[in-house]
């Protein structure tokens, strides 16, 4: 725990004062968290400093006091309810400092909590209009923490900074029009210039399925500032200290079927090409990097973004669908790589981009590398000394290290050419409908837009070496349509219905080797897994089901070795820490999100899922500890 420094009292009289309003667990909180913090907040077992645990977004703790022998054994230290009628998804991951929990929770509230007892310390709901425009539920995915204040996004396309001592309003920042469909659901991310020695706030925006343009921002955390802003549409021009900087790619934008220069004005679908970042980041500390993923591209239709009768493989609609290599200093776009050229599937490219490294088993040489399980249904492995130098922009060499299925049953590509960086297609894309009809013939797809996995982030074990990946096994019936943009209405031009493709399960957990890529065990759930993972050097995995338990595995054999009914969906990120000298596991229970939104054929299935809204913490007895 940080050492507590002297409060500034400038008499006895205000310190009594004081001390009958604030809360002893409130004046433990008033240590800052620094730079130093975060940097090592990886290695350091006391707090969760951000989304990820560790710049790298690895997921994965040195705590081993709960361990493969006595996992059996973790109860319940305290539930907190978000209280209510607003028990939506609960997708957030929380943060601990000092004995307090920072939680997020849906229709964009947040909470601070006594990780001791689970009482509550401050509570901040953000005042929403009735018109915001949500996708995919009403979720938030989690906080960021830095100095005295704590961020997060809101549904109305707002970065707010809260005291965290208080919840009180630091600042408030609007970056983009709700009634057009922007909106955040993703957790910032604080990342240091290595130039300029400055702190940055990064956050991207949501939208896609709107026809917006994604931007990735970067702020001053004291101010709200913005820094600069990158948008992920090739074309489009990006901003630096408040004045135009750079455009993404080409000016003329030339993977989109339209030229933004061009004298008739037709710049659909560029002008409303998607792309938008949001997940949240990693950091490549050696290259003063952001590493963070791009959105699908708008329209779903893949035909309204393909120059009339051409292939739609002979387009990319950069830069969507992929992973992106930010500078932090300038926001200059430094490296590409596409996981699905010209996305027709809404398989975007958002999910975890975790920075690993590894030994080349003919070199025997280190490859800094990231790791990505797409929707699409590969697992990527790129070379991310080249991505953030450079590589990825067409005509350049590509990064590509390996591409591995992770899931069964893909229909839309065979693999990847690792020459050329490129998808082998299958020919599955939905044919254009036929002259005078209002749909085109449907398609079997799998992995459907819901994806081999989703949003929820995988993570990494340094001790086994292998990423354990929340995926699902189904499908959908795909047909095409005709759509032309409204602003604020739903931009996609394709038709879909979500189908099973396994009469057992839908959801396997699987451990995945990264050098080759080999599926070394997995684990199989009959509802669809939307909860991210996290590992221990305690040798376990833990993570969430949709129909309640929170379950703990053993992260060389797959074999379940815990669980608990939490009493709703758990759809969202377990955490871990370290507190007076005992070991906790933290994660919120809410079911919601996509799923139940667009469940299908499933919907028999997901619809005996009760909602909730609340964060469960547990522990081991203490007789179990003191017998170690």
């Amino acid at each position: 725990m940080s050492t507590l420094k002297k409060l500034p009292f400038t008499s006895s009289a205000l310190a009594v004062a004081l001390a009958a309003t604030l809360s002893q667990q409130q004046v433990m909180a008033a240590t800052g968290v620094t730079w130093e913090d975060i940097l090592k907040d990886d290695q350091t077992t006391n707090d969760v400093l951000s989304y990820g645990l560790g710049l790298k977004a690895q997921r994965h703790s040195p705590l081993n006091q709960i361990n493969t022998s006595n996992v059996s054994a973790l109860v319940p230290a305290w539930s907190f309810s978000f209280g209510g009628e607003k028990q939506r998804g609960q997708e957030g991951q929380a943060l601990v400092h000092d004995g307090v929990i920072y939680a997020t929770g849906s229709y964009s509230r947040m909470f601070a909590i006594d990780a001791r007892t689970g009482k509550r310390l401050w509570e901040y709901n953000h005042r929403l209009p009735d018109d915001i425009r949500p996708c995919c539920d009403v979720v938030n995915r989690g906080p960021a923490i830095y100095g005295d204040k704590v961020f997060f996004g809101t549904l109305d396309a707002s970065m707010v900074a809260l005291n965290k001592d208080t919840g009180k309003v630091v600042w408030k920042k609007k970056f983009a029009d709700h009634k057009v469909g922007y909106t955040m659901t993703g957790a910032p991310f604080i990342v240091k210039d290595q130039k300029s020695g400055r702190v940055l706030l990064v956050h991207g925006s949501s939208g896609d399925e709107f026809g917006v343009v994604g931007w990735l921002f970067a702020r001053d955390p004291d101010t709200g500032e913005e820094v600069w802003a990158r948008p992920m549409v090739e074309g489009h021009m990006g901003r630096l200290n408040g004045k135009d900087s750079t455009t993404t790619g080409n000016a003329k934008a030339p993977s989109w079927p339209n030229d933004p220069n061009s004298p008739t004005g037709k710049v659909e679908p560029w002008s409303h090409g998607g792309g938008a970042p949001w997940q949240t980041a990693s950091f490549d500390l050696e290259h003063n990097t952001i590493v963070i993923g791009a959105g699908n591209p708008a329209p779903w239709n893949t035909w309204k973004r393909t120059a009339p009768g051409d292939d739609p493989r002979n387009w990319d609609s950069l830069f969507t669908s992929g992973q992106a290599y930010v500078d932090a200093s300038t926001g200059e776009l430094k490296g590409f790589y596409q996981h699905t050229p010209n996305d027709a599937w809404d398989f975007s490219g958002n999910n975890s981009l975790v920075l690993f490294e590894y030994k080349d088993p003919k070199t025997g040489k280190e490859v800094k590398a990231t790791a990505h399980a797409d929707r699409n249904g590969f697992f990527f492995v790129t070379d991310r000394d080249k991505l953030a130098t450079g590589a990825g922009y067409p005509n350049k060499p590509t990064a590509l290290i390996g591409a591995w299925p992770f899931v069964e049953g893909i229909t839309w590509a065979s693999g990847f050419d690792l020459k050329t960086g490129k998808p082998i297609e299958k020919g599955n894309r939905p044919p254009q409908p036929a002259e005078g009809a209002d749909k085109g013939e449907s398609i079997f797809v799998s992995p459907p837009f819901l994806g081999g996995t989703n949003w929820h982030p995988m993570s990494y074990s340094p001790e086994t070496g292998l990423f354990y990946i929340p995926a699902n096994h189904w499908a959908m019936d795909y047909w095409t349509e005709h759509l032309t943009y409204k602003a604020g209405s739903a931009y996609l031009g394709q038709g879909f219905r979500i189908k099973k493709l396994f009469d057992d399960h839908v959801g396997t957990l699987r451990a995945i080797d990264p050098v080759s890529g080999k599926i070394v065990w997995e684990h199989k759930e009959v509802f669809p897994l939307w909860a991210g993972t996290l590992t221990t050097a305690g040798g376990l995995v833990f993570t969430g089901t949709s129909d309640g338990f929170v379950k703990a595995f053993d992260a060389k054999t797959g074999d379940e070795l815990w669980k608990f009914q939490t009493g709703s969906g758990v759809v969202s990120v377990p955490v871990t820490w370290e507190m007076d000298g005992e070991q906790y596991i933290g994660i919120q229970s809410g079911y919601g999100g996509a799923v139940p939104l667009w469940g299908g054929d499933m919907a028999d299935l997901t619809k005996q899922v009760t909602q909730g809204g609340s964060m469960w913490v547990f522990k081991l007895p203490k007789q179990v500890v003191s017998a170690k």
